[in-house]
């Protein structure tokens, strides 16, 4: 995935392959705004007015978009990101004097592919809560009306109409708008070698996997953070008796398994990495520049696996990430700092109490930002350092103000500092 640098100079075109409708819109601002946002949903309803009425919008630049929505280039981009990832939006970039881009727009999926989206639905359900879930649910149910004591009298087409020869022509249905939906998209490669060598031959039909089935494991795998070896146990415990797998009972049993690994718990949709707007600036190749970029750059659960060495974190560790994004809502390149900082100065361990009151005081401090973060977490250790100068006990980040550290610790915290960086690039 190419990163690309956006200026408000920078032009841009619609092209809306949506044919967007009132139902959409609906869909638009009752289903996908608790996932994406207000404003990634402005920003597609904004493009679409673009193009209504010819398909093709006139060349336009960033500036006017963020004029006329109020808003900062920054804000836009990810907003943009954000509809990219759901599956609304495809970005086409050309390089030029002025950089132009090609913005396609896509229908979103209706209402009952929506619901029966083994990710949308189990999202909105655990973003709004159970009794707003049930209420957006039986606003796009159906009526039910009763057709028992009714006769169907339709008549067929060929009793209404009837084929005749006219003057020979060439048809040429040419290039007509259509409605287009995308499939969402991953960087992941699930490993279904893997899965399948890890089921008995005799239990499993190979022959299942298609097309659809496979988009319904990656889902999954996506969602629950399943891996293959898991999903093997998971697809095993949902074959029926010809060896075919119930995608029903695939995503129940997907579903209690992580709700089991996490109290019961439904997961959620975060955006993934720090907002470009609160990303320090680049070229800083120092050590401390070259360190912040890891924090920015990685989600925390990619950072805590790297302190794992690759494997899985614990599910007590994984609930403590998923309270520091969710219920405190710190920035991801925050938590990572608070990770490394707590694993550093605690043994290796993560202990809850230690990080929800340091998270306590970042949130009600205002921290943003990696930086921001190691300045306060480095002001903190240096008062506890100058109280007890003797306690040695603790270790400190590679990262920490080297003015409070002997000489003689130099070389090994630049061997720290290159395992540090190696860490992220296995």
């Amino acid at each position: 995935m190419k990163k690309v640098a956006l200026y408000p100079a920078d032009i841009y075109q619609v092209i809306d392959k949506s044919l967007l409708s009132e139902n959409d819109e609906l869909v638009l601002n009752m289903l996908y705004m608790p996932i994406i946002g207000t404003t990634a949903v402005s920003l597609y309803l904004k493009l679409h007015t673009e193009a209504k009425n010819t398909v093709v919008s006139t060349e336009l630049t960033h500036h006017h978009l963020m004029t006329s929505m109020g808003t900062t280039l920054d804000n836009l981009k990810e907003a943009r990101l954000k509809l990219e990832g759901i599956g609304l939006l495809k970005t086409y970039y050309h390089n030029d004097d002025i950089n132009s881009y090609i913005y396609e727009l896509y229908s979103p999926v209706s209402a009952s592919e929506f619901f029966s989206h083994p990710i949308f639905n189990v999202v909105l359900y655990n973003n709004v809560g159970k009794t707003e879930y049930n209420r957006l649910l039986n606003c796009f149910k159906l009526p039910h009306l009763s057709l028992k004591d009714y006769e169907d009298i339709t008549v067929p087409f060929d009793s209404v109409f009837k084929s005749r020869n006219y003057t020979l022509m060439e048809l040429d249905e040419g290039d007509i708008i259509s409605k287009n939906k995308l499939l969402l998209k991953y960087e992941l490669d699930f490993d279904f070698d893997l899965m399948v060598s890890s089921l008995p031959k005799e239990m499993f039909n190979e022959k299942c996997l298609n097309k659809s089935m496979k988009e319904l494991i990656i889902n999954l795998s996506f969602l629950y953070e399943i891996d293959p070896i898991s999903m093997a146990d998971l697809v095993r415990a949902s074959l029926n008796d010809k060896g075919n797998i119930d995608k029903e009972d695939l995503r129940k049993n997907t579903r209690k398994y992580y709700q089991f690994n996490n109290d019961n718990r439904l997961p959620s949709l975060l955006f993934k990495s720090q907002p470009e707007y609160l990303k320090s600036a680049s070229g800083d190749n120092s050590r401390r520049g070259r360190i912040i970029k890891e924090f920015e750059n990685h989600t925390p659960y990619e950072f805590l696996r790297a302190k794992y060495k690759g494997s899985k974190p614990t599910p007590r560790d994984m609930s403590i990430l998923e309270e520091l994004l969710q219920d405190v809502k710190l920035n991801p390149a925050v938590i990572n700092v608070l990770i490394d900082f707590s694993l550093r100065t605690n043994n290796n361990k993560l202990v809850k109490s230690y990080i929800e009151t340091i998270a306590g005081q970042w949130k009600r401090s205002g921290i943003e930002t990696a930086t921001e973060a190691m300045d306060i977490a480095e002001k903190e250790y240096k008062k506890k350092y100058n109280k007890n100068q003797n306690k040695k006990s603790r270790v400190l980040p590679s990262w920490y103000n080297k003015d409070i550290t002997s000489e003689e610790s130099n070389k090994e915290e630049d061997e720290e500092f290159k395992n540090f960086i190696e860490e992220f690039r296995k």
